[in-house]
């Protein structure tokens, strides 16, 4: 009688999503559960395991994804607002994202909405 193996099934790797101070405390508190990303080189999906980074490069939570929309800045809602930092205006919010990314951008620039839950 032959008998097979089981499949062990690799556990994949997170993803990892750094944030800036003061964001990792907001997100520690719970008061975020939300990050816009410009450019998602990583494929995020719903049910991906994120490892959350300063942004040094240590580790300070681990998350689920639980949501994902993609929009543009100047097509935000406050329901895709929520759970995210506060900006004092379009302005401020598009001087921000520009500063992340080193780039200029704008109302119409893409965006993808990743909600998450901490683990």
């Amino acid at each position: 009688m032959l008998t097979e193996k089981p499949i062990i099934e690799r556990e994949k790797p997170p993803k990892r999503l750094r944030f800036a101070d003061p964001l990792p405390e907001l997100v520690l508190s719970g008061e975020k559960n939300a990050t816009w990303r410009i450019d998602d080189d990583k494929n995020l999906q719903i049910g991906d395991i994120l490892s959350l980074q300063r942004m040094d490069d240590t580790e300070f939570g681990r998350a689920e994804v639980t949501g994902i929309k993609d929009t543009k800045f100047g097509e935000l809602t406050e329901e895709d607002k929520i759970g995210h930092e506060k900006f004092l205006s379009d302005d401020d919010m598009l001087r921000t994202y520009s500063d992340y990314y080193n780039r200029a951008v704008f109302l119409d620039t893409s965006l993808k909405i990743v909600r998450f839950e901490l683990k």
